[in-house]
């Protein structure tokens, strides 16, 4: 069963313009990866701004769990049920390792049964970091390093769907590799819902779907 869904979405920068994306339609489910492909200008950070709440279609629904999103909270739903990973990470520099994780807890007014920074130190575990890295400030961390953290954040809160905006864009091909594993234990052994946004051939490869947008719009 999808856990999220397009109907017939479309959007327009602006009232009567051009549209970027057009009925699309598409389901999404737990336990797989997903990949967004298309040439640049074809929507793809515009379709990942729409999964995650942060843009309302000018036409059609988001569908989460049955409910269109529009008609939620979507502070709370982007809080709670999906987490988003950007290309440039956004983690906060003058903060450690540690805190900027904690932080995304606070934020998402979740209440947990163990110690924050157990936890967080739990999920760098998952994203392959040691423990004595979360101390660090973010500046002092490779690309590879703060691509782990930044995944490690968007867990921090338990989501469903992992929304990933060209997450190996800036990294070598073997730190790729590393990531891309960490997506499919995720997605395969945890269950979560995996949209990832990206140029890669190879990322698109190792995913079980691939949507291009490309082929969608000119049906």
């Amino acid at each position: 069963m999808a856990i999220l869904k397009l109907e017939n979405v479309g959007y327009s920068y602006k009232p009567r313009g051009r549209k970027v994306l057009v009925n699309m339609n598409y389901a999404f489910e737990k336990g797989k990866i997903y990949a967004i492909t298309g040439r640049s200008g074809s929507g793809k950070t515009t379709l990942l701004s729409l999964l995650s709440g942060l843009t309302t279609p000018t036409s059609g629904k988001v569908i989460y769990n049955g409910t269109d999103i529009r008609t939620v909270d979507r502070y709370k739903y982007r809080s709670k049920n999906v987490g988003v990973i950007f290309q440039s990470y956004n983690l906060l520099p003058q903060l450690s390792v540690l805190e900027n994780i904690i932080l995304s807890m606070d934020a998402s007014g979740k209440k947990f049964e163990k110690a924050k920074k157990e936890i967080a130190n739990d999920l760098l575990s998952r994203v392959d970091l040691d423990d004595e890295l979360g101390s660090k400030k973010i500046l002092h961390l490779s690309g590879g390093e703060q691509q782990r953290v930044a995944i490690a954040r968007a867990l921090s809160f338990f989501p469903d769907i992992l929304l990933a905006d060209e997450p190996t864009g800036n990294l070598d091909s073997a730190t790729q590799n590393d990531i891309v594993e960490i997506f499919k234990k995720l997605a395969h052994q945890d269950q979560k819902c995996v949209i990832i946004v990206t140029h890669s051939k190879e990322v698109a490869a190792q995913s079980d779907e691939v949507f291009n947008l490309e082929k969608q719009s000119s049906r």
